[in-house]
């Protein structure tokens, strides 16, 4: 098959389409042919030599894809040869093929293209797993999302107002805030102009964020923890701001706060498959119901995924950007 590689770390020039030995599935795993893959930023820092894939994981880069089960493992069960699926993925999904343990795998929900698939896996286990199953909002409660034009971020905002929430988000443009508006935020604050702390206090009447979605990591940890409401939760899941921050810990006291911080890349395979479980039983409903759906930015061919990666860099799209095989 072909897949993207990364012969050595750097720039999206860096990625190679070559020709790669076939993946053949394991005990409890299914082969997919790719129809299309997702890009992440977690595929960007791998790219450049930050972020490995873990032990026993392809070493192409992929987090999520959807395509047609071509064969099964032995031991698995509830699937068949030509399904249609989407998975989550702890790499490889940057290629024709690619073998995922079946709890990791979807059925393409009801009403979505099989491309458009693609762009779910890793936004709908990364904000259930968070803002749901970690952080626990409810309805009635606000949610904060930083980067709420991201893929992340328009999932979060469209799971959270299905549930009953009140969202705000951050975003750096009027166009991006006006997408976010229109999938229900009803909090807008431009980090270029405005101080999200002061914009979610005024929109709470001074209580602040229940649960706070952040994907910056160490530039906002001190006024994310500001911005909290007592018993608020700061669910951490990027590191774009950086890696080491100071923490008001008599803050956090104060508000009898909670801070975690996750990744699912590296979580044990029964762990993921429980989240694509909880993510099936939940999600997949509402999408069916039309209360959610994928946001797509664009497609672009698989072999040309150093241009996707530009995409991403310069931070102009809103939604996923998929790359596709047909």
């Amino acid at each position: 098959m072909y897949a993207i590689t990364i012969p050595e770390p750097g720039g999206p020039e860096k990625l190679v389409w070559q020709e790669v030995p076939d993946p053949v599935p394991g005990e409890g795993e299914v082969l997919i042919d790719v129809v299309a893959s997702a890009v992440n930023r977690a595929d960007l820092m791998q790219r450049q030599g930050f972020y490995d894939p873990p032990p026993g994981a392809s070493p192409y880069p992929g987090l999520e894809c959807a395509g047609r089960i071509a064969a099964l493992g032995p031991g698995v069960t509830g699937w068949a040869v030509g399904d249609e699926v989407c998975a989550l993925l702890a790499g490889g999904g940057y290629g024709e093929k690619v073998a995922v343990p079946a709890g990791q795998v979807l059925p393409v929900p009801e009403g979505v293209g099989l491309k458009q698939a693609a762009a779910l896996p890793e936004v709908t286990c990364t904000v259930w797993s968070n803002v749901f199953m970690v952080a626990h909002l409810r309805p009635d409660e606000t949610l904060l999302v930083h980067g709420g034009s991201s893929g992340i971020g328009t999932m979060a905002i469209q799971l959270a107002k299905a549930l009953g929430a009140k969202v705000a988000v951050t975003a750096g443009s009027k166009e991006k805030l006006d997408f976010c508006r229109d999938l229900g935020a009803d909090v807008l604050v431009n980090y270029r102009e405005q101080d999200f702390v002061e914009e979610v206090r005024g929109a709470t009447d001074g209580a602040g964020a229940d649960v706070i979605l952040d994907n910056m990591g160490a530039k906002y940890l001190d006024r994310n923890v500001m911005a909290l409401a007592a018993n608020g939760r700061l669910a951490i899941i990027g590191m774009q701001g950086g890696t080491k921050g100071e923490l008001n810990i008599g803050a956090l006291l104060n508000k009898r706060g909670a801070v975690t911080a996750t990744s699912l890349r590296a979580r044990p395979v029964s762990e993921k498959a429980a989240i694509v479980a909880a993510v099936r039983e939940h999600v997949w409903p509402l999408i069916a119901a039309g209360k959610v759906r994928p946001i797509v930015d664009r497609e672009i061919p698989m072999r040309d995924a150093a241009t996707a990666h530009q995409v991403l860099e310069e931070s102009g799209h809103i939604g996923k950007v998929l790359l596709t095989l047909e």
